[in-house]
């Protein structure tokens, strides 16, 4: 027996709450925050990091120092990637 429209959207709103409980609060508060998927601050900051790091190397001249910094960097940009499969964005299958 195919499940009701109402049921399914509670479902879906339990499925939201326990995903994402600060987007939920925020939408039933009618001051709608970005969705967990949205919010990159923290990633913006490990990419000041490492690139604050990397001209403290190149500064410096300390190898190990601008290593970290590109490593830092690098994770940082792949992270803001808005294909990247774990924001949910599109994701293209792999040419053949």
């Amino acid at each position: 027996m195919p499940q009701s429209d109402d049921e399914r959207l509670v479902d879906l709103a339990a499925r939201l709450e326990h995903e994402d409980p600060r987007f939920t609060r925020a939408l039933s508060a009618g001051r709608p925050a970005r969705p967990r998927e949205y919010r990159r601050t923290s990633v913006w900051w490990l990419l000041a990091a490492g690139v604050a790091m990397l001209i403290a190397g190149m500064i410096v001249a300390d190898g190990l120092l601008i290593a970290a910094g590109l490593v830092l960097a690098g994770i940082a940009v792949q992270l803001l990637d808005p294909d990247h499969p774990r924001t949910g964005g599109p994701h293209h299958p792999p040419p053949d």
